[in-house]
């Protein structure tokens, strides 16, 4: 598809993500809405050097929100959790 650096926006540091890191090998992150499981796999592989075993994506719908001056809508956005294989890590921070 593209470069792997426009594949991957954003690692998600959340409570639930970080929990799934210590206990599964399991990471978050924003991904282009149009990048497949085969793209986001490549781009993790490539830009952390780590062996990648499986990828679940979920696309999560954007909502609204209401602000004094009137409603906003947000945009849709993909998320990807990568579980990568045993003694790999992926340094975020």
């Amino acid at each position: 598809m593209v470069h792997e650096h426009y594949i991957l926006r954003k690692p998600l540091l959340t409570e639930k993500s970080t929990a799934l890191t210590e206990e599964l090998n399991v990471y978050a992150f924003e991904v282009d809405r149009r990048a497949s499981k085969d793209d986001i796999k490549g781009a993790v592989e490539k830009s952390f050097g780590v062996k990648v075993l499986k990828v679940t994506t979920q696309v999560r719908k954007g909502g609204s929100r209401r602000f004094k001056y009137g409603s906003v809508a947000e945009n849709s956005w993909k998320r990807a959790m990568v579980r990568i294989a045993e003694g790999d890590t992926i340094e975020l921070f």
